[in-house]
């Protein structure tokens, strides 16, 4: 069983920055990944980043690319996401996940432990 703990997150202006971290709690493999999702509202939940627990390895959507940065401390079981030049469009709630043995990380429906999700404003 996994246990996530979210943080972070809050209001910021465009072109600002922001930093998330997701505290986990509970037996962990090489073979884990964690990933940050987000929901807008009236929209589906999609894709942010998302990191192996070991041995690195990083994935990001195409619209985070050069702008956020998902990162791990082992030591502390923590993940974060590091958000930077944010846009208004960036606004949403901001889910930690994590999976295990995951065929495509991208894919939601695979991630089987979830957080709560703090809420991210970006004000124009």
């Amino acid at each position: 069983q996994v246990h996530l703990v979210e943080s972070g997150g809050g209001l910021a202006q465009a072109g600002g920055s922001l930093r998330l971290s997701c505290a986990a709690s509970g037996r962990f493999f090489s073979n884990y990944v964690g990933a940050w999702f987000r929901q807008a509202p009236g929209k589906e939940r999609e894709f942010v980043a998302a990191i192996r627990w070991s041995g690195g390895g990083t994935y990001y959507a195409d619209f985070v690319k050069g702008r956020f940065s998902i990162s791990r401390d082992n030591a502390k079981n923590t993940v974060y996401l590091q958000m930077n030049s944010l846009k208004p469009e960036d606004t949403a709630v901001y889910y930690c996940a994590v999976g295990v043995g995951l065929s495509r990380w991208s894919d939601a429906a695979l991630y089987k432990y979830w957080g709560r999700g703090p809420q991210v404003t970006v004000s124009s």
